[in-house]
């Protein structure tokens, strides 16, 4: 198995498990909070992992341009939690999860239109059956 396929797998099982752990840790606590708290433990661990790693010598020789875009993704990433925390406090997880992995379907979509990517027919119809898929999910029958 490739090494982007075995990490890819991966996130995908801590994803889950984020799901499953943030749905009971948001039962009794404001959304908000929760998400501060999961973001202080994510400070943590990251910081140990770059100090151990003596990454963090890196940080001089980073580009403005790389600031800009990380920036940028942090900020996303904060608002994506944000909701998905709030959706979670409300919703059930194994709606609001699926709801939440339409964002497979914005980046292909994104991908396309502003880093010019390119996909086949096939993964077009791969795309589109994630989103029927997380619709059909949402579906109370």
């Amino acid at each position: 198995m490739s090494s982007w396929l075995t990490w890819a797998l991966l996130s995908a099982c801590f994803a889950a498990l984020t799901a499953v752990f943030a749905k009971v840790g948001v039962e009794k606590i404001d959304p908000d909070l929760a998400t501060l708290i999961r973001t202080v433990v994510i400070l943590c661990v990251l910081s140990g992992i770059v100090l151990a790693g003596g990454q963090y010598r890196l940080i001089g020789t980073t580009s403005p341009r790389t600031y800009l875009f990380l920036a940028l993704s942090g900020l996303a990433t904060g608002a994506s939690w944000l909701c998905y925390f709030r959706a979670l406090h409300v919703g059930d997880a194994a709606r609001v999860a699926p709801i939440d992995k339409l964002s497979v379907v914005l980046v292909a979509v994104f991908g396309v239109t502003f880093l010019g990517e390119k996909l086949s027919a096939i993964n077009w119809f791969g795309v589109a059956l994630i989103a029927a898929g997380a619709w059909l999910v949402t579906l109370r029958m």
